[in-house]
């Protein structure tokens, strides 16, 4: 009985291990597509598009504090307008 509990415990720790994994590769992918979704918005505000980059902006920052949960960052045309001023 106690050899299938350990075995049962390795399954379970396995199945979590692979999920923690899956969890962190999704964390990354989502860490990856705001930094590009930054670049976009600095890129954006040096065309002088800025409502589309003010657009952008506020999406990535509802997604940074609705959905990732995270503090708000200031954003690429934030830095450049502070650094100007």
């Amino acid at each position: 009985m106690a050899k299938d509990d350990r075995s049962a415990d390795s399954r379970q720790n396995g199945q979590l291990e692979a999920l923690e994994e899956e969890v962190e590769r999704y964390r990354r992918a989502s860490e990856d597509a705001l930094q590009q979704l930054d670049w976009c918005i600095g890129y954006l505000h040096g065309c002088r598009k800025t409502a589309i980059a003010a657009a952008l902006a506020t999406n990535r920052s509802h997604i940074r504090q609705h959905i990732l949960r995270r503090a708000a960052q200031p954003v690429p045309t934030e830095k450049v307008q502070t650094s100007d001023g």
